[in-house]
């Protein structure tokens, strides 16, 4: 378990948490969620012990293995399947050591290692790697080709990949799905809900958390709260908090009122002192209760367009592609006003080609394309972010848009999508990955479009942001063609689909669930030829099981010497095992034990989430629920120290 004991965090001066109390179990998928810059990040920084707490601590078992995504992937010689694989230390290290044995002609070595190789399952290592891969979208080019051959993207999900297949008690991902695409998503999600370990998530996709999590860790005020459930059930909770919480405000705040009114009237009064004295008293003795905090909302909206116009873009018999590679063709298509269509299809199969060619970024190889005389694209994409100018302010952005925009103008507009006051005035060059896609959303929002043609807006995003543009995309009047990876957005915003593979585009006849169920019927096939091998076959000549390049060796040799050894140890695995068998016995009671006190804790948080509760005539049911969450809280602490404890003990044994 992951324990936090009145720890503090600053980020330079600014306090990021103060004196969090919290635990965290070993079974728990848990979402992390918060505002930008709250220290969800610092936290998988404090895991991996690349950061300190500035007070109190952050335990964990000393011997857990931490699996995370690395933030860069240097160009490699290695193959796409060699680099996932070097990912697993404990599969590196026998093949190192086997690469040695076999140098050296050591029998009983060579013997050791296939063992330990069997042990983990080894030989099939290769072809889980190739698996993996095929679900996060690779080809089996791509799968054959160097790392230093691929692109960043690409290499993004072979740091994914790599922390997905080792061995972790604690896997930490952050944003895992900003360089996926949806069908890359969808398998991610299947895999993580069979994830055996703990799991910490940071993540701005509501769907993708909904999916698998069974905790949310809030990070808000400088402190943290753990709730059950995946997203949705969280909002619920935190929604009923609040309206508690200010309730709670509002009547202390009538109290208070009181207090200082009797001091205030009574204190200069000698007969009335005391009174007025143990009044002060009671004021200060009083815990304060926090008025809740309301985040600012996104509120921006499109600009009313033309509705008199009905067709905007007419496809007939067009082909696209990039100089003579052909991606596209005889796509045939008719955008009319209103429309809203989602695309779908792998990744590379021209989604983002067919966007450009219908916007005009990109001409079209052959065809017919008609855009109507009053088209008007907005145009989203991630790599427009590199064409802000760095050096200016959002509100310059804005005037540069045309003539006569005051700068009132368009610091009202700004202030919709969240630049206020000064920041509307900052230097691009400052801004986040999210305020910079924020500000071209803002830019081409004002030049009032009727097709918005939007190609992955989301990565970006915060929560808050990514529903603000799915409620703004709901009441726009225009046509929208959207490409994400990010199922709510899709589900709220999209009327149809059209699928984009093998060359071809073709309205899809189904919703999103239709769409996982075709893309597992081609996956079956896809990964099967991924493999390329029997993974039952140990022969370690072959590149594709053994990357390393190890030569067959039968070890027969070995067998005879290695008898007395193995008898010894054998000897030794059993004694070790008598000394452990009372530790680990009391460990699953222990656990047991948990698991139960948590169950009956999260009854208690959803009873005491319910209004009903706090009514005059359940108040011996509210005092009664309480005490027991006391109690509770007291077993379970007294266990957690307990399970810290025989925890140390068995890998003291190891």
């Amino acid at each position: 378990m992951i324990r936090f004991k009145q720890l503090s965090l600053f980020q330079g001066s600014l306090p990021l948490l103060q004196g969090v109390n919290q635990t965290l179990y070993p079974d728990q998928k848990l979402g992390i969620v918060g505002k930008n810059g709250c220290g969800k990040s610092s936290l998988f920084s404090m895991l991996r012990a690349e950061l300190s707490p500035e007070q109190g601590e952050l335990e964990f078992p000393p011997k857990w293995r931490i699996s995370s995504a690395k933030q860069e992937t240097p160009a490699s010689p290695l193959t796409a399947v060699e680099y996932v694989l070097s990912g697993h230390q404990e599969y590196f290290d026998i093949q190192q050591a086997l690469n040695l044995a076999e140098q050296q002609e050591d029998g009983l070595a060579i013997a050791n290692q296939h063992a330990r190789l069997d042990a983990i399952n080894g030989w099939s290592l290769p072809a889980t790697a190739a698996k993996m891969l095929t679900g996060l979208s690779f080809t089996e080019e791509q799968m054959a080709s160097t790392v230093s051959e691929l692109s960043g993207g690409w290499r993004m999900r072979l740091n994914l990949a790599q922390a997905l297949i080792q061995p972790a008690e604690l896997l930490l991902l952050d944003e895992p799905t900003n360089h996926l695409d949806l069908e890359a998503v969808l398998w991610l999600e299947s895999f993580l809900r069979g994830y055996d370990g703990m799991l910490l998530t940071i993540s701005h996709d509501r769907d993708f958390l909904d999916s698998f999590c069974s905790h949310i860790l809030h990070f808000e005020n400088q402190g943290i709260t753990c709730y059950s459930g995946n997203y949705s059930q969280f909002e619920k909770q935190k929604n009923a908090r609040e309206i508690l919480q200010q309730a709670e405000f509002e009547k202390q705040q009538k109290e208070i009122e009181h207090l200082e009114s009797f001091i205030n009237r009574f204190k200069a009064k000698a007969s009335k002192a005391t009174q007025a004295q143990s009044r002060v008293k009671a004021l200060d003795k009083m815990d304060k209760v926090s008025a809740v905090q309301i985040r600012q909302k996104f509120g921006f909206e499109f600009k009313p367009i033309n509705k008199n116009i009905t067709e905007l873009v007419e496809l007939n018999q067009v082909q696209a592609g990039y100089g003579d590679t052909v991606i596209l063709q005889n796509i045939v298509m008719r955008i009319m006003a209103g429309q809203r269509i989602g695309l779908l299809g792998r990744n590379g199969e021209g989604k983002s080609t067919l966007i450009k060619v219908i916007c005009g970024e990109l001409e079209k190889q052959a065809g017919d394309l008609t855009h109507n005389k009053h088209f008007r694209a907005g145009y989203f994409a991630q790599h427009q972010v590199e064409q802000l100018n760095m050096d200016q302010s959002p509100i310059w952005h804005i005037q540069s848009l045309g003539d006569g925009i005051s700068e009132q103008d368009a610091r009202n507009f700004l202030g919709g999508f969240a630049f206020n006051g000064d920041k509307s005035l900052d230097k691009v060059q400052g801004f986040s990955g999210g305020e910079k896609a924020r500000l071209v959303l803002a830019m081409i929002t004002w030049q009032a479009p009727n097709l918005m043609l939007l190609d992955e807006p989301t990565n970006h995003f915060d929560i808050e942001m990514r529903e603000a543009l799915a409620l703004a995309l709901q009441n726009y009047d225009g046509a929208v063609i959207l490409v994400a990876h990010d199922k709510n957005l899709l589900e709220s915003v999209v009327d149809e689909f059209w699928l984009v593979n093998d060359g071809k585009v073709a309205p899809f006849k189904g919703d999103l669930n239709d769409y996982q169920r075709w893309l597992n019927d081609n996956r079956w096939s896809k990964e099967k030829n991924s493999s390329g091998h029997d993974s039952n076959n140990h022969d370690s000549s072959q590149s594709a099981d053994n990357p390393a390049g190890l030569k067959s060796s039968s070890g027969s040799n070995s067998a005879s010497n290695s008898s007395q050894n193995r008898k010894e140890q054998k000897r030794q695995e059993a004694e070790l095992r008598k000394q452990k068998a009372p530790i680990s016995n009391r460990l699953k009671k222990v656990d047991k034990d948990m698991l139960n006190l948590q169950q009956e804790k999260q009854s208690i948080e959803e009873k005491l989430a319910d209004g009903q509760i706090y009514q005059e005539e359940n108040k011996d049911e509210l005092a009664i629920t309480m005490n027991r969450s006391n109690e509770v809280s007291q077993l379970l602490d007294s266990l957690e120290e307990e399970w810290f404890e025989l925890t140390e003990k068995l890998e003291a044994f190891n």
